[in-house]
């Protein structure tokens, strides 16, 4: 899900609607759960300090965390996501992998699925969502990161090593220190 707290309080606010904002507490020790495309422009991201991410913008309007609210709606996601397979891998309220290789007969059809999942997801939610489409576990995570907020993407083994090859390797979410030598050796 894109900038998924943040855009719950912005779908459920109007008046926060194309402002920056920060899920989390501006507390000198509070840290920044999410936040909004808005907020992202002037370097605000998750994890980060309230206190760095009030530095970085000034104008920043935090929102207290509704994780009641979330789970809700993410469980309305995953009731979407079962439509299409009962192989879901939730990694968090935001974020999940499906496995839907029982139904497919190409990368095509992956795409195809991933578009009317996002779709569906609109629909029900009025939230945008991401996907990223890969044929092995290790690239399942990358191809968001080339994407749009409103974009789903793909990648065949085959094109692992040129599509690499323009990311630093730090740059994948979740990619520890140890991430970096192991995707040297791919391809």
């Amino acid at each position: 899900m894109d900038a998924f707290y943040a855009s719950v309080e912005q779908r459920g606010n109007p008046d926060l609607r194309g402002l920056p904002v920060a899920v989390g507490y501006p507390a000198a020790r509070g840290v920044v759960a999410a936040a909004s495309y808005e907020a992202r422009k002037f370097g605000v991201h998750s994890a980060m300090a309230s206190v760095t991410a009030r530095r970085k913008c000034p104008d920043l309007i935090f929102v207290k965390p509704r994780f009641e609210v979330y789970k809700a709606i993410s469980l309305q996601i995953r009731a979407i996501f079962a439509e299409y397979t009962p192989m879901i891998e939730p990694l968090s309220l935001d974020e999940a992998y499906l496995d839907v290789s029982e139904i497919l007969e190409g990368m095509e059809i992956a795409t195809v699925i991933a578009q009317e999942i996002r779709a569906k997801i609109k629909a029900t939610t009025e939230l945008s969502a991401s996907a990223g489409i890969s044929t092995t576990s290790s690239w399942r995570r990358w191809p968001p990161v080339r994407t749009s907020r409103t974009a789903s993407s793909s990648s065949r083994r085959r094109t692992a090593r040129p599509l690499s090859s323009s990311f630093r390797s730090r740059s994948f979410r979740a990619s520890g220190p140890p991430q970096p030598k192991r995707c040297i050796g791919l391809g």
